[in-house]
């Protein structure tokens, strides 16, 4: 079955238009009436003037490792999109950095006073690996915002609506202690315990909510004291305290309640970014929607789609009607892959150069490393077709990553550009 991942449109002032089925797009084109925009997202420009007609909403679920997006008019899902952030490899370099920093300042300047103790952060402040991730978001929703008419923007502002668990009345009573209340709780523990039985260890089970702490025996209905149990575990705990069912476990005991008391990470990392999010999509001057991650659950459910980021994305909200067309789509898979680093010499583990610094140059023959390029390779070893990410040589003999291998020593004569590098690379995800 062939993607029916709408086609952008924009008019010949770049104004956009109304999203058209590929198999029109492909008779514009071929017709002469259209030309090639961008190939990611597939965007033409037409040669005619033309107006919107529909106005479009974009979804945004938001994550600490990928965010989903979902671009619907009214039911109809017109383009769908997983992108992946670097949130995380950030840190680690952040670290690495500050190690190497940290130690040339011991050895050079051990009498020195400390820096950090006299510096201090603007309110608002956030880590680049956390501020990384609003960026992504930003900066794709800036996208859509030029190639599709967007009157409205859904975003997910909270995974798990603690307030909410924790006092269901704060506001509508028939909504909190309805079916969402129940997926507020169990996805918080879904999520916090992934997806495990804390007893036995099994993810192939239907998991109960358990109290740790029986409330026979005076524990309380707080989320701190809920588990995931499956229900062979559930039945053989019976109302018996933790420290009995486990008196022979005690390594156990000390895991669960550790792991009862722990943060979800990426929880935490999505919930330190959420209300800058907001604030950063509220910039765009467009309605902001905003819900929980129960909520996202709940219409997930009530429209019967199997889970994933993109899906997640296009049942944000209140907005979101009650049946959704999501047949034949495949999402369009973006990893943040950055532009390239500062350092411009690679030293060995003692610190020292271990070979020339790197060029300040970073175009070679008109292609820079991260350009999606099409080689036609017509002689030699290497006869074939290559489409993929090129990592640029002074040389001219390039390689290029495609989806499945890197190809190395690929002149430059055959290689013609796709793509102009943008810190992102593009693939096609599983169609549903």
């Amino acid at each position: 079955m062939l993607n029916k991942n709408s086609v952008f449109v924009l008019n010949n002032n770049k104004v956009p238009c109304d999203p058209i089925h590929p198999a029109k797009a492909r008779k514009l084109l071929s017709e002469g009436k259209a030309a090639v925009f961008r190939n990611y997202p597939f965007t033409i420009i037409l040669k005619s003037e033309s107006k919107p007609t529909k106005n479009y909403r974009i979804k945004v679920d938001p994550g600490a490792k990928f965010t989903g997006l979902a671009l619907l008019s009214n039911s109809n899902i017109i383009w769908c999109a997983e992108l992946e952030h670097r949130g995380f490899q950030i840190s680690e370099s952040l670290i690495k950095r500050r190690q190497v920093r940290r130690f040339r300042r011991n050895r050079k300047t051990r009498y020195r006073q400390p820096r950090f103790l006299n510096r201090t952060r603007p309110n608002g402040w956030l880590p680049p690996s956390l501020i990384s991730r609003v960026q992504n978001i930003k900066s794709w929703v800036d996208k859509l915002i030029k190639l599709v008419p967007v009157s409205a923007i859904s975003m997910e502002l909270v995974k798990f609506d603690t307030q909410k668990i924790v006092n269901p009345e704060i506001q509508g009573t028939e909504y909190q202690k309805g079916e969402l209340f129940s997926y507020e709780v169990r996805e918080y523990l879904l999520e916090k315990f992934n997806r495990t039985c804390v007893y036995c260890g099994t993810k192939e089970a239907v998991f109960n909510l358990d109290h740790f702490h029986p409330k026979s025996r005076g524990g309380s209905d707080k989320v701190s004291n809920l588990v995931l149990s499956c229900f062979q575990c559930n039945q053989n705990k019976r109302a018996r305290l933790p420290t009995e069912f486990l008196s022979d476990r005690p390594k156990l005991l000390a895991l669960i309640n550790k792991q009862r008391k722990l943060p979800l990470a990426d929880a935490a990392a999505v919930n330190a970014t959420r209300w800058k999010l907001k604030l950063v999509l509220e910039s765009t001057g467009l309605e902001i929607e905003t819900g929980s991650g129960g909520l996202t659950k709940y219409n997930r459910k009530r429209n019967g789609i199997s889970k994933s980021h993109w899906t997640d994305a296009a049942c944000v909200g209140t907005s979101t009607p009650d049946s959704l067309n999501i047949s034949n789509y495949q999402p369009l898979i973006i990893k943040a892959m950055g532009r390239g680093n500062r350092q411009m010499v690679k030293p060995d583990k003692y610190g020292f150069p271990k070979r020339k610094p790197k060029l300040r140059q970073k175009s070679f023959y008109g292609f820079q490393t991260g350009d999606i390029v099409k080689a036609v390779v017509t002689k030699g070893k290497k006869i074939g077709t290559y489409v993929g990410r090129v990592a640029v040589r002074k040389t001219g003999n390039f390689n290029i990553k495609t989806q499945t291998e890197t190809v190395q020593g690929i002149s430059y004569k055959y290689c013609k550009i796709i793509h102009k590098s943008d810190g992102y690379i593009y693939s096609f995800g599983e169609e549903r």
